[in-house]
């Protein structure tokens, strides 16, 4: 049916265009909420990865002290202990309260530092050479118990 100068439309097509209008936004709603699910698990990735970076570091440094104090030996299995041996020019400490000193000061970190967080070394009595084993506990977003295990042996 063409009359002049335009073009007539069946009866039964008018509306249409509002309907596809509405999926479309149907269908970009959903993609949105999926984009930002992503973008959430994402961010809980991350956060996770830097707690494991965090632990690592921290049992690194605590494995560096063990090495510049190694007349310690088994001391590191024992208590920590804030005896201040550290910035006092006055102060003279043995091996065994460096021991307790390090391990206090690590404990600190490990608390300020990962959430939930406490640190424990294992030194069996006797075994020469020493070996210790550094753990490492935190618990991540969600509840999660997660822990970083580092032996080393001098």
């Amino acid at each position: 049916m063409i009359r002049a100068g335009h073009i007539a439309m069946p009866r039964r097509a008018r509306g249409f265009t509002l309907v596809e209008a509405m999926v479309a936004l149907v269908v970009l709603a959903v993609g949105m909420l999926g984009i930002a699910g992503l973008y959430v698990t994402t961010l809980r990735s991350g956060g996770g990865a830097i707690y494991r970076m965090q632990a690592v570091n921290l049992a690194a440094d605590l494995a560096d002290r063990i090495r510049a104090n190694r007349g310690a030996n088994v001391a590191y299995g024992a208590a920590a202990a804030n005896n201040n041996c550290y910035g006092a020019a006055s102060v003279d400490c043995t091996p065994v309260q460096m021991a307790a000193n390090d391990l206090f000061v690590w404990q600190q970190q490990i608390a300020a530092i990962l959430p939930g967080g406490n640190g424990t070394v294992v030194v069996p009595a006797g075994a020469v050479p020493f070996t210790y084993t550094i753990t490492i506990n935190w618990t991540e977003s969600g509840g999660t118990a997660l822990n970083y295990v580092l032996t080393l042996q001098i």
